[in-house]
């Protein structure tokens, strides 16, 4: 597995689009690997994105800061890499979930988090809370 994940590496010539995406997801998720594998199948990434927040949310409530940190990194990759598709469902579904990563973790947890986020994933969870606040109210 992990020999085809470089041979993938190495090759990407281009952004990466969804059905690459999910080959990653699946090395990256290896808890997740049978569930990426059912919903790729059903053509349903968004579904693999929220699959990989429900994951997150399971380490945030056993306190597991570091990992859930280096998963956040491992998304900005793929974040940088993809194309319009990929950054989209990135922003709106697992980005868009920090709000309830904040609300559900303990404050020392959610400034960790924060500090570990990469710049880009600040600058769009900011701008996100930006539009709530002024469409929502929030």
């Amino acid at each position: 597995m992990f020999e085809k994940l470089l041979i993938m590496m190495k090759e990407q010539m281009q952004t990466i689009n969804q059905k690459l995406a999910v080959e990653y997801l699946k090395f990256f998720y290896p808890p997740l690997r049978n569930e990426i594998i059912q919903l790729s199948v059903q053509d349903n990434f968004a579904g693999i994105m929220q699959a990989t927040v429900n994951y997150l949310k399971n380490l945030l409530q056993e306190s597991k800061i570091s990992i859930i940190a280096h998963h956040i990194k491992l998304m900005d990759w793929l974040y940088r890499n993809g194309n319009s598709y990929v950054r989209d469902m990135i922003e709106n579904m697992f980005v868009r979930s920090f709000e309830s990563f904040k609300k559900h973790a303990k404050i020392q947890h959610w400034k960790l988090l924060y500090q570990y986020m990469p710049v880009s994933f600040q600058i769009i969870y900011n701008e996100q809370q930006k539009q709530d606040q002024i469409y929502f109210g929030k």
